[in-house]
């Protein structure tokens, strides 16, 4: 396993302590789940677009934006 280095802002170190606290569980923990959402998500955005590629990729597309608007983060 690699340990890393990370520089977050004061707040946001607070609010994932918080986090971590509120699901029980350490830091560290919260952060090793969070990464592997992050990491399923791209993996997954990269089969649906491989697959649009292939099929019918109007309806694929359509999917795609579905997701996209169900995951906007802006």
């Amino acid at each position: 396993m690699s340990t890393i280095t990370l520089r977050l802002p004061d707040t946001q170190h607070e609010r994932l302590k918080d986090l971590a606290a509120a699901k029980g569980v350490s830091l560290n923990k919260l952060l090793e789940e969070l990464t592997a959402r992050v990491i399923a998500e791209a993996d997954t955005e990269v089969r649906f677009r491989a697959r649009a590629a292939r099929g019918n990729a109007a309806e694929r597309l359509r999917i795609l934006a579905r997701l996209d608007e169900h995951y906007k983060t802006d």
